[in-house]
């Protein structure tokens, strides 16, 4: 193996010395500056930037809070409360903490449904879709033991609730749910581990985000025609044009969450946690945060506590396999007519689980959490096989660069000779 110094074009006499001998400065530069981009992205690929900056803004307030945080269930709720009161901007830093977890899952969801949109999933991109969903996962978890920490009353019996899912495991569930707890109930040991997974797992994300970004390089961004560059007239480098229209969205995402944190902090949480924990008193009503209600809908929608747990865990496991359950040799929804509109019935039949969660499992609530569920499942696993080998997509552009010259109807401004090509060549 030859040695010597790394070839660098940086033009500071330092930063070239130190890029010549550890050449960060010139992998930054080409992974990132002269990376090659599809030149048609729009608006919606903002939120995977967005997302990588809330999860550094949760790292770096966590860290903050968690030195003068006290992972003891006397003195939990209570520490909290000095947090809000007594540390010099601990009310700033804790509602940043707080409404940023919302944020970074209206980023991630937003990133997820423009991936289902434009088919971001499909060959060659299935393991950059795949360690996406890893990331959902462990988001969830990181979620749900941070939402323990307080100690408040929603706190307590959501992690009761939770935990004792488990328990409807054939065999060895009740020694899973033992294990979580660390006893025989929800105590101070389950406090304390969950205090430590929450602190850890933020590092574990940013160590998948890493192989996340890595796999995007490798494969290419998709965009939204949903077809591979040309040449170069179809690429832009990422710096400064999208560094740029970040910036932009990033502003503008920044506006609704600084409303959030100044004027409505506890518009997205519970009422009942700001009430001490008692294992004595049962809430009228246990909900979790916003952003489960949806798995919370499909968990509840059947009376039989380990189906409902597996659909729960289901839900999130069939976007394991979606790649292959796609059939369609399209990418983009906008040459598919057919599924465009059953992916916003999808979006709606989300929000309607969410609605369902969010109310109690009575009456017309456990009706629409079924039915929702159904179409859900429908949606993936009977819906999107047969769709793809059924519908007919309108012609695709010959290039990126094509519909900027030629108008066409249907779905953007397409050759008029243009047809339809499987993905992989197209």
């Amino acid at each position: 193996m030859a040695h010597g110094l790394a070839n660098s074009s940086m033009k500071n006499p330092v930063l070239r010395w130190v890029d010549e001998r550890l050449p960060v400065l010139t992998l930054l530069h080409k992974e990132y500056a002269a990376y090659p981009t599809p030149r048609n992205f729009n608006y919606f690929w903002n939120f995977g930037a967005l997302a990588m900056v809330m999860l550094m803004v949760m790292i770096v307030t966590g860290i903050f809070l968690s030195m003068q945080y006290t992972a003891h269930v006397d003195h939990a709720f209570d520490s909290v409360e000095r947090i809000m009161r007594d540390v010099n901007y601990g009310w700033l830093i804790r509602y940043i903490h707080m409404n940023g977890a919302s944020f970074f899952f209206i980023a991630v969801f937003v990133h997820i449904f423009r991936g289902l949109y434009y088919g971001s999933y499909k060959k060659p991109r299935e393991l950059l879709w795949i360690l996406g969903v890893v990331i959902l996962l462990l988001m969830m978890a990181t979620a749900f033991m941070g939402y323990v920490l307080p100690w408040g009353q929603m706190s307590f019996w959501g992690a009761t609730v939770i935990t004792n899912l488990f328990s409807a495991i054939p065999a060895f569930g009740d020694q899973i749910v033992m294990w979580l707890w660390g006893g025989f109930s929800v105590d101070n040991p389950t406090l304390n581990r969950f205090f430590s997974l929450h602190y850890l797992l933020p590092f574990v994300i940013v160590g998948v985000v890493f192989l996340h970004v890595a796999a995007l390089h490798i494969t290419g961004s998709n965009n939204p025609l949903g077809i591979e560059p040309k040449g170069p007239q179809d690429t832009l480098p990422f710096h400064p044009y999208y560094t740029i229209k970040d910036t932009f969205g990033l502003g503008v995402f920044l506006i609704f969450y600084a409303l959030f944190v100044f004027f409505a902090p506890n518009y997205l949480g519970h009422p009942d946690n700001y009430i001490p924990a008692n294992p004595l008193v049962t809430p009228a009503h246990i909900v979790p945060e916003w952003y489960f209600l949806p798995f919370y809908a499909i968990l509840r929608a059947v009376p039989d506590k380990l189906l409902g747990v597996i659909l729960m865990f289901g839900s999130i496991a069939v976007l394991f396999i979606l790649p292959w359950l796609d059939t369609s040799k399209v990418r983009s929804a906008r040459f598919r007519p057919i599924y465009k509109w059953f992916f916003w019935v999808l979006v709606i039949d989300c929000f309607v689980l969410g609605w369902c969660g969010a109310n109690p499992p009575e009456g017309i609530f456990v009706v629409l959490a079924r039915l929702g569920t159904l179409y859900y499942f429908f949606h993936f696993l009977i819906l999107l096989p047969i769709l793809g080998k059924l519908e007919r997509p309108l012609p695709l552009p010959k290039s990126i660069s094509e519909p900027v010259l030629s108008p066409s109807p249907g779905g953007g401004r397409v050759a008029s000779g243009a047809t339809a090509k499987p993905m992989d060549k197209a």
